[in-house]
């Protein structure tokens, strides 16, 4: 397993990383722990989570990942040998601090309950799960409209959040800090704040990346380049829509798609990529999923990649993908279906 560097930091990690939202729903704790078992075999060292799992998201299952990570902490004592990240929740939710939005308080009160979750004293990375304004990511939330955003209320924001970090890193609470569904300009806030006041880093920034979905390739690639903000990339099979299991409007039975209701990246719009790319992947004997997660692990800006799986067998064949080495044929072939797709997508 190759290993990356956080950002700016001495922290090394794996370039594969364990996902873990679906434990304390699709996936009992056992199993939860026998894949954190497993993927520490196989050399990872890097787990997330976030207060919020599992999802899909409601009342019963806040905080249960965390607690279902912290028993494993707790029972193999491998707390040492992994590099833990997670995330403060932002609002719009009842059940979260009242629905409250993202401020410094919350941020406190976030990281000590994760901390009692996880039967820890720290977090090595702390990330903001979504800003406190409109943004570009997850489907449906076609709400961004950067022209409406008020810089007046923006701005204090990000920098009370970043000094509740800061002070949270002086105590030890976290380690390092990374944001998440965040744009360039929002990271640019950051990392302006961070070097004028002497307030913590950004490290790195969660988003999501995939076939279908490659916004990183453009402002934030740069910026990944220039700045040292590396990408944990989120959804890497696009939620599992790119396996092809959600064709035809077919919802398997267990699949993250029949418990949420929907495969919310698989539509009209998308099919006929997810066609040509299985298709691409079938003519060069390769799997599908591991040519996916393969190709983000090509990528310059790549700190990691961020896996799921909800059974073994699915995390095995992910976990292989690091071994699987993409053709420049292939590599070619990958970009004229994006090339060909792109407007739609």
């Amino acid at each position: 397993m190759k290993m990356k560097k956080l950002g700016r930091t001495d922290v090394a990690v794996s370039e594969i990383c364990l996902g873990t939202m679906t434990w304390g729903k699709q996936n009992t704790e056992a199993e939860g722990h026998a894949q954190m078992d497993y993927a520490v075999e196989r050399g990872i060292n890097f787990f997330d989570t976030a207060e919020m799992y599992a999802v899909p998201p409601d009342a019963s299952t806040y905080g249960k990942t965390e607690e279902i990570i912290g028993n494993w902490f707790a029972k193999t004592g491998k707390r040492d040998q992994i590099v833990l990240a997670s995330k403060v929740a932002g609002g719009g939710r009842p059940w979260v601090r009242n629905g409250r939005g993202i401020d410094g308080p919350s941020v406190r009160e976030a990281v000590e309950g994760s901390l009692r979750r996880l039967k820890t004293d720290r977090i090595d990375l702390y990330q903001i799960h979504w800003p406190r304004r409109g943004h570009y990511h997850f489907e449906g939330s076609w709400d961004y409209n950067p022209y409406e955003q008020d810089k007046a209320s923006v701005l204090p924001n990000l920098l009370e959040v970043l000094q509740v970090m800061g002070d949270l890193v002086k105590e030890g609470k976290i380690l390092h800090f990374g944001l998440s569904n965040e744009s360039a300009w929002g990271t640019m806030q950051y990392l302006k704040l961070s070097m004028e006041l002497g307030l913590p880093r950004v490290q790195t920034i969660q988003n999501e990346y995939n076939f279908l979905r490659r916004y990183y390739d453009l402002d934030l690639a740069e910026l990944a380049y220039h700045e040292d903000v590396g990408l944990l990339a989120y959804s890497p099979l696009a939620a599992g829509a790119i396996s092809g299991k959600y064709l035809g409007g077919v919802l398997p039975p267990g699949s993250r798609g029949a418990v949420a209701g929907s495969a919310y990246r698989n539509n009209q719009y998308t099919e006929p990529a997810i066609r040509a790319y299985i298709e691409l992947a079938e003519k060069h004997g390769l799997d599908v999923n591991q040519m996916a997660i393969a190709f983000c692990l090509t990528k310059p800006f790549m700190t990691s990649v961020i896996i799921g799986a909800t059974t073994m067998d699915q995390l095995k064949t992910n976990i292989d993908a690091a071994d699987v080495q993409l053709s420049e044929e292939v590599l070619q072939g990958i970009q004229q279906i994006f090339m060909r797709y792109a407007r739609t997508l």
